[in-house]
C-alpha cells in the first residue's frame, strides 16, 4: 500500500504539456498551481484471478513539497504519513509502526518527482491509453531495474484525477476512485505529524529529533 500511495503523491504534482485533450494535458491542468490538496477515496483490490479481495474508504491530503497523509478509515484503519523527514506506516490492528527516512523511501521511487519535477519522464515510461469510460487514461511504467510495481494507470475527467489503477508484480490490482477534491485549502500542520502510540512496535529508524504528534481518530 505504501508504494502506490507514494506513487499517487508524485503523480498529483508532476508537470506535463501535451495536446489539449490528452491525459498528459489533463494531468498538467490538474497539477498547475497546486500547493495543497485533500479529498476522499474508495479503494477496491482484486487478485490475479480477478477475485475481489476487499474495499476500503478513506481520505488523503498533501502539501508541497513533500508532505503527505493517506488514511484508511473503513473497514479497517491504516495510516501513512510523510512528514518531510520520514515516512510512517501505522497499522493499529497489529499495533505496529514502520518508519523509513523519507529520502530512502524516495530513492528509485516516483516520490522523487516532488523534489525534482523533471524526473517524470526520466523515471517512467509514459504512454497515452486514449479515452474510455468517460476518462482520458495515462499509463506509467517504472524505468527502475527492479520496480515494485508493473504499471499505474491514471484516469482523468473534467475535474482532474478521477481514478488510479495500480498493478503490482503479482498481478494484484488496486483500483482507487477519488472524489471531493479540495485544492489549495489551508491544511493544519498536525495532518503531517505522527508519533507512535504507546505500546506500538516500531520497526525502522525513528530518531528522537523528529517532530511528531499523536494520531487523530
Amino acid at each position: 500500500m505504501r508504494t502506490f500511495a507514494l506513487l499517487l503523491v508524485a503523480l498529483l504534482l508532476a508537470p506535463a504539456v501535451h495536446a489539449a485533450d490528452s491525459a498528459r494535458a489533463r494531468l498538467d491542468a490538474f497539477a498547475h498551481g497546486l500547493k495543497s490538496l485533500s479529498g476522499d477515496f474508495t479503494q477496491t483490490t482484486v487478485d490475479a484471478n480477478g477475485r475481489a479481495t476487499g474495499t476500503a474508504h478513506g481520505t488523503l491530503a498533501l502539501q508541497t513539497p513533500r508532505l503527505f497523509r493517506w488514511q484508511v478509515s473503513t473497514p479497517y484503519r491504516q495510516l501513512i504519513v510523510a512528514d518531510g523527514k520520514r515516512v510512517w506506516l501505522y497499522d493499529p490492528e497489529l499495533q505496529q509502526v514502520t518508519v523509513h527516512a523519507q529520502g530512502a523511501a524516495e530513492a528509485h521511487s516516483p516520490l522523487t518527482v516532488l523534489t525534482d519535477l523533471g524526473q517524470l519522464d526520466r523515471q517512467f515510461k509514459v504512454t497515452e491509453l486514449g479515452t474510455h469510460g468517460g476518462l482520458a487514461w495515462l499509463q506509467l511504467t517504472s524505468a527502475a531495474p527492479s520496480p515494485d510495481f508493473k504499471a499505474a494507470e491514471l484516469g482523468f475527467g473534467p475535474q482532474g484525477l478521477a481514478r488510479m489503477v495500480f498493478t503490482d508484480q503479482l498481478d494484484n490490482r488496486t483500483d482507487i476512485a477519488f472524489s471531493g477534491w479540495r485544492r489549495n485549502v489551508a491544511l493544519p500542520a498536525s495532518e503531517f505529524r505522527f508519533t507512535p502510540p504507546p505500546g506500538a512496535d516500531v520497526i525502522g529508524d525513528a530518531a528522537p529529533a523528529a517532530e511528531v504528534y499523536p494520531l487523530r481518530n
